[in-house]
């Protein structure tokens, strides 16, 4: 007897199966940032994207939150144009960008002039806990 695999195309008969074109209920999320690997950032902000892409705008709350070296992604976009497109699209899509106090009184850091397209209400006392905060508040946990 010959095995069968089913195929994407097998799926769509049935959409309670087909889990390529599955709708997804309201999200809240926070995406924790504290790394500073250029190709872990990239990742990281694809799979931003990726997720709102997947569940719709509309359909999704998301935060990321940014703290030791994750601010770095900041820090940088100041001069990269091309990290700078990606958090505009991001924000455009109400991602918010929050910020550790902590870190930045700690690195000497004007979030005025050393980081990109920062605001006062995008910082937070501290981003441990603010992941803390946010997952009382039924926000799914996401390290990319």
């Amino acid at each position: 007897m010959a095995f069968h695999m089913p195929s994407l195309a097998d799926s769509t008969a049935n959409p309670e199966t087909n889990t390529a074109t599955r709708t997804y209920d309201k999200q809240k999320v926070l995406y924790h940032i504290n790394f500073d690997d250029p190709k872990q950032l990239n990742i990281a902000m694809r799979n931003i994207q990726n997720h709102i892409n997947a569940v719709g705008q509309d359909n999704i709350e998301i935060k990321v939150i940014m703290h030791g070296a994750g601010i770095n992604l900041l820090q940088q976009a100041k001069d990269n144009l091309d990290i700078q497109a990606q958090v505009v699209q991001l924000k455009s899509q109400n991602v918010a960008f929050k910020l550790c106090n902590n870190t930045l009184t700690l690195r000497q850091l004007d979030y005025g002039t050393d980081l990109f397209d920062v605001q006062p209400e995008d910082i937070v006392t501290s981003g441990v806990a603010e992941l803390a905060y946010l997952q009382q508040q039924g926000y799914a946990y996401i390290k990319p």
